[in-house]
């Protein structure tokens, strides 16, 4: 698993926990990782968008409806909807890199979600 994935997956595993300073820790090394260009700037903002949205619990925001209420069939439908967005040639690099956070974002989610869904059909 390429580094970048393998930090948002722990990214994740710390919002999901309600781990706020841990996933500011690895919200800092994934800014780093994608640097300040336009592309990495798109990044930033959905990923600093996660934090904000789960620290003030906002009902509205998917981030907190996808943690909350964990739903991988709506995950699945959203990967493959941001995937084809990023296929828009008209796209510019900050959106490319938001939406490139969404997709790496939610394929941690399913990954860790079919990892649990392992755990359990076998206990």
């Amino acid at each position: 698993m390429p580094a970048r994935e393998m930090r948002m997956e722990m990214f994740l595993r710390a919002l999901m926990r309600g781990d706020f300073n841990k996933a500011r820790s690895h919200l800092e090394k994934l800014e780093k990782m994608v640097g300040n260009g336009e592309w990495g700037r798109g990044y930033s903002k959905a990923i600093n968008g996660f934090i904000s949205a789960l620290k003030d619990n906002d009902s509205d925001a998917l981030i907190v409806q996808l943690v909350k209420d964990i739903d991988y069939e709506r995950a699945k439908q959203l990967l493959k909807h941001f995937e084809e967005i990023l296929k828009h040639e008209f796209r510019d690099d900050y959106e490319k890199g938001y939406y490139t956070a969404w997709v790496e974002f939610l394929r941690a989610y399913l990954g860790v979600g079919n990892a649990k869904r392992g755990v359990d059909e076998k206990a």
